[in-house]
């Protein structure tokens, strides 16, 4: 692997951001404050911001490359592939896919989760960015419990959501429009859907004990857990006790206090940011984070949110550069058990990002390290070329 050295730079180190150099070796920072040294390919990072990579723990946006319209499916492997290249190009270097697995049939099954998880680990790598799975278990999809129990057991899952969407889907059932999206995106007839829904709902009696056993395994496993729209503080106290330590959109700021007051680690989506607000109308994620109530900000569905959004908390008042970044690389690694990245210290993850931040609101990547690789480059003009190998080495050679 190429040694690469990255010439100045107002790099993020720490809490403040410091006019340095670094060297990469392999996979790591070799050193921060470095000189060129035989570093074989040299980048000019002067006037950019140097940053560590983007951790995304919660990003679907590959559900439109599977399917871009409703019924027009695509392999998985190009459409893996396609999501690679828009993560890598917006910044993230370690995505979990989140990826349903549901009651439903379709886009969201237990069949395509089971496909989509096979789909990874076949190209994990092949992929420039770290790709992970994040499995998100609909809680009333029993059916799939002893399966995904395995999966926990095997090593196959990074994380675990408990999603419950069932009143969500009972309440869209008497709107139209929504009840045919949900009826296209399974392929069902609308009979067949609603007698499907009346089978779900018969066995809501269970889902609780289901959860508590998928909870234990995951414990037993070491996969970190998190639950998805917590509507109650009493909510969130119960998936807490069962080791659930993330919670996902909690749906209103009691909910959200009450998870920071014992530590949690609380998950907004960074599209929320950038719009301004909810598209569902809940919870406004800016506000959270100025009130501390937001620890996290996941991609959630459109992978450029996340670099956006911390250059939008800044232009805002919201936060400054340095806690905002906080909030899309060193929080979301803490928060899924990361150790060796989010930040820019020797020996961690070269998971590294070029920045042009020279227009207000929309910064320009110019380059892209993941796991010590260039593997994004918009302005060849940056590279001062390679070094001459030492003759030594020739002769060693």
């Amino acid at each position: 692997m190429t040694d690469i050295f990255l010439e100045g730079g107002r790099t993020l180190i720490g809490s403040e951001f410091v006019e340095t150099s670094l060297a990469l070796s392999g996979q790591d920072i070799a050193e921060v404050d470095a000189s060129r040294g035989r570093a074989r390919l040299a980048i000019d990072a002067r006037n950019l911001l140097v940053l560590p990579g983007i951790v995304d723990l919660h990003g679907d946006a590959f559900e439109r490359q599977m399917m871009p319209r409703a019924g027009v499916d695509f392999p998985i492997d190009v459409a893996l592939a396609d999501s690679d290249r828009q993560a890598i190009g917006n910044g993230i270097t370690t995505v979990f896919h989140a990826t349903t697995c549901s009651w439903e049939p379709g886009l969201r099954s237990a069949d395509n989760a089971r496909g989509l998880m096979e789909a990874i680990e076949r190209q994990r790598p092949q992929f420039a960015a770290d790709t992970r799975f994040h499995l998100r278990h609909e809680t009333y999809n029993l059916d799939a419990e002893a399966e995904i129990g395995q999966w926990l057991t095997d090593g196959r899952v990074d994380l675990l959501a408990f999603n419950d969407h069932m009143d969500g889907t009972v309440g869209d059932m008497a709107k139209p429009r929504k009840r045919n999206r949900m009826v296209e995106r399974t392929g069902l007839s609308s009979e067949e859907f609603d007698r499907l829904v009346g089978h779900v709902l018969s066995h809501a009696s269970e889902v609780p004990a289901s959860v508590s056993r998928l909870a234990a395994t995951a414990r037993a496993a070491g996969v970190r857990m998190l639950s998805h729209d917590d509507a109650t503080p009493a909510m969130r106290q119960g998936f807490r006790a069962m080791g659930v330590a993330i919670a996902e959109f909690p749906v209103n700021e009691d909910t959200a206090r009450a998870a920071a007051s014992h530590g949690d680690a609380i998950v907004y989506g960074a599209p929320n940011v950038v719009r301004g607000g909810s598209h569902t109308g809940w919870t406004k994620a800016s506000d959270m984070i100025a009130k501390g109530l937001c620890s996290v900000l996941a991609s959630d569905y459109y992978y450029p949110a996340q670099l956006l959004a911390a250059f939008r908390l800044t232009a805002d008042g919201v936060l400054p550069l340095t806690e905002a970044w906080d909030l899309v690389c060193a929080a979301p690694a803490r928060a899924t058990g990361l150790a060796d990245r989010g930040v820019l210290a020797e020996g961690r993850r070269a998971d590294i990002l070029l920045v042009d931040d020279s227009v207000p609101l929309r910064p320009r990547l110019i380059a892209v390290i993941s796991g010590g690789k260039l593997v994004h480059l918009t302005d060849a003009t940056r590279l001062l070329g390679m070094a001459a190998t030492p003759r030594e080495a020739v002769v060693a050679a």
